[in-house]
């Protein structure tokens, strides 16, 4: 629907992280270094995977389509972000609004199923090794990043559909430094039941059938390391999924813990907070969760080094 007919609002002004002059300046520095440090770690695990035949394996392409998922959904909120640090209103017109909510909503599900392909790949790898490479072929693989993809289509694809048909003719102000489901349903005057109900409707497939994916896979693998006997053996094995366990941990934690809050006033302000965690500052930790903790990466980081392909 075409914004115009429906809606008496033609810009929104984004609130922003806070409101305190004090503050602008030091969290305007910090968070454009978080960028920074999101852009090159993710580009650098991009590089480094593509670079590196040996790392030429699912594990580690579902990973590069990760990185290529954390660095996109970080772009699309923290220059904007970072504008409200350095001018009086931060202002963003609505088809730009929109697009940002659909951009997000689109990376963010991808994210989630990413993860859940991950979790699925280490399942495979340990509990099934011998069918590892038919089971996760170039084929498989490729399908699989494509149905994650899909996912995030269609998931933003019908929010912002479903936000398009809202009339905004309340207060234009959105309490939150980028243009989210809820602060944007706060403003609206006429009814949110069918946006809700979608909301209900697509988080089974968004959030309830990944949780479980990653859940049932880690029921399996934790109970085919137990099957080991040697020492050195679990170890080996629990080291290939720590990174990923701790990735999901940091994602879907600071993401429950920003949607699952009592919804008031006072709420809404910390969600704010709480939400930087995982839309800005987990997608600048997952690269290096996953290159510290990983020696196939630190192997493959030392080589090109060395070869002198950075210099």
């Amino acid at each position: 629907m075409a914004a115009g007919n429906h809606s008496t609002v033609t810009e929104f002004i984004l609130a922003g992280l806070t409101d305190k002059p004090e503050l602008q300046l030091p969290l305007f520095l910090f968070f454009l270094g978080v960028y920074m440090v999101t852009v090159v770690g993710n580009m650098g695990m991009i590089t480094l995977i593509g670079l590196s035949s040996h790392l030429h394996i699912p594990m580690y392409y579902f990973l590069s389509s990760l990185s290529f998922i954390d660095l996109c959904y970080s772009t699309v909120i923290t220059p904007k972000m970072l504008v409200s640090f350095v001018t009086e209103k931060n202002t963003i017109s609505y088809p730009e609004c929109m697009t940002q909510l659909f951009l997000f909503i689109f990376f963010i599900v991808s994210e989630s199923h990413m993860l859940a392909v991950m979790a699925y790949d280490r399942y495979v790898a340990i509990c099934n090794p011998l069918l590892y490479n038919a089971a996760m072929s170039y084929q498989v693989c490729f399908w699989l990043v494509v149905e994650v993809y899909m996912m995030g289509l269609i998931g933003a694809a019908v929010h912002t559909g479903c936000m398009l048909r809202v009339v905004f003719c309340k207060a234009k102000i959105i309490n939150h430094y980028f243009c989210d489901l809820f602060p944007l349903l706060e403003l609206s005057c006429s009814s949110t039941y069918i946006n809700v109900v979608v909301l209900l409707c697509l988080s089974v497939f968004n959030i309830l059938a990944p949780t479980l994916t990653i859940f049932g896979s880690y029921v399996f693998i934790i109970a085919s390391i137990l099957r080991i006997h040697s020492t050195e053996g679990r170890s080996k094995a629990f080291s290939t999924c720590s990174s990923h366990i701790l990735a999901v941990t940091l994602f879907y934690g600071s993401a429950a813990f920003m949607y699952l809050q009592p919804s008031n006033v006072s709420s809404m302000d910390q969600s704010k907070v709480s939400s930087v965690f995982y839309t800005i500052i987990v997608p600048m930790l997952n690269p290096l969760i996953y290159s510290l903790r990983n020696k196939d990466v630190k192997v493959a980081l030392n080589t090109i080094i060395e070869k002198g392909l950075f210099c």
